[in-house]
């Protein structure tokens, strides 16, 4: 019987085999899925298409002249008021016809006073006129006939100019009474109080029945309904300012209207160191309120602009620029249509354009609109824009 060394080995020997071969096996499998790999192509990667954000047209900035410009504040006032008052002493007033806003004419009766008094006293002065020409009549009379006994010495030279004298002191007597009358006839014109100028009443403090001295103002009128705007003007900029010069005022609560300066004022505020420059504004329209046109009223605030000059500048939509966190941005576009966001700096406005100082350069394409739903790097469809129907003759 062999050893138990001898038949351990015997033993384990096709066991060792086994797993040789297995061993052997795998490692063919592996060779041959590495060869079957490397008779496979690889595939060419697909290309990814972006899609594009926003459909949007654009534009490029133009060349434009734009005026130079001067901007102010000031407040719309009337260009002159009169004040209409009473010239009558003590009277009551009896009747007010007119009221604030309305329009009046040179002369057009705007209240009346009682006039009882007064006319009583006319009558009472007319009938002194009377008696003085009468006696006037006499003392001439009688001065005639001295003068023509005078060559005769029927009369002395005493009683000749004792009626002489009576003559002259009756016709004096005649002239202090009609002066009376005429002055009564005067108070009697003013108990209708009456329209200094064509214009429009701003103000009124006549109140029926009220018993009032001389001097008191009844009414406050807008001369002819001619309003101002006093723009204030920083002093450095006065000497640009020159009478005649177009300003375009826009009003708070009105519609824009065009003035004219009128005037520059001889002086400075030493607290504000701005100027005030007197506009005119635009006659009051023949029919209406007789103001100007708009719905310009005296107190309104305004701004306004001088145009003092007029300069070239590149120009774009005012859609086409974007105000972002206090700074102007425009989208330029760039090849294969996508957007960039690029810093502008911006100046003066005209209508729907704006002008381009900085950051922007004449051949630029850029977003016009749409602009306000882009980010830097969006892909953008562009479409041309359609054109202008032509206008019918």
């Amino acid at each position: 019987m062999p050893p138990l060394a001898s038949r351990a080995a015997a033993f384990t020997r096709p066991l060792h085999w086994g797993l040789a071969a297995v061993a052997v096996l795998a490692i063919g499998a592996a060779v041959l899925a590495v060869r079957a790999g490397d008779d496979k192509v690889p595939a060419a990667p697909v290309p990814s298409t972006a899609t594009p954000a926003l459909t949007v047209t654009v534009t490029q900035p133009q060349r434009a002249t734009l005026p130079v410009t001067v901007a102010a504040n000031g407040s719309i006032a009337p260009w002159q008021e009169a004040s209409v008052g009473t010239e009558a002493n003590g009277l009551r007033l009896a009747e007010v016809r007119v009221n604030v806003g309305d329009r009046v004419r040179r002369g057009q009766v705007l209240a009346t006073f009682a006039a009882d008094l007064l006319l009583a006293d006319l009558v009472q002065i007319e009938a002194a006129v009377a008696e003085a020409e009468a006696v006037l009549a006499e003392a001439g009379g009688n001065a005639q006939r001295a003068r023509d006994l005078q060559a005769t010495g029927a009369l002395s030279a005493q009683q000749i100019h004792q009626y002489l004298t009576a003559e002259r002191t009756a016709a004096a007597r005649l002239d202090a009474q009609r002066a009376a009358a005429r002055l009564q006839l005067l108070r009697l014109g003013q108990t209708r109080v009456l329209a200094s100028d064509d214009g429009v009443i701003s103000s009124r403090t006549a109140t029926v029945g009220a018993v009032l001295p001389a001097g008191q103002e009844l009414f406050r009128l807008i001369r002819q309904g001619r309003l101002e705007w006093r723009a204030e003007v920083a002093a450095a900029d006065l000497a640009q300012i020159k009478p005649g010069q177009a300003v375009h005022i826009t009003p708070v609560g009105a519609a824009p209207l065009t003035g004219r300066v009128r005037m520059v004022a001889p002086t400075i505020d030493a607290g504000t160191r701005n100027g005030l420059v007197y506009v005119d504004l635009p006659p009051p329209s023949p029919r209406g309120d007789g103001l100007p046109p708009g719905g310009v009223r005296a107190g309104m605030f305004a701004r306004g602009e001088f145009q003092i000059d007029s300069s070239e500048a590149l120009t774009l939509p005012q859609g086409a620029v974007l105000q972002r966190d206090g700074f102007s941005y425009v989208f330029r576009l760039e090849p294969e249509a996508r957007v960039r966001q690029a810093k502008v700096e911006i100046g003066r406005r005209v209508g729907e354009r704006i002008e381009i100082t900085a950051g922007l350069d004449a051949g630029a394409r850029v977003v016009d609109s749409g602009a306000g739903f882009l980010a830097d790097g969006d892909t953008v469809r562009v479409v041309e824009r359609a054109p202008a129907a032509a206008k019918q003759p």
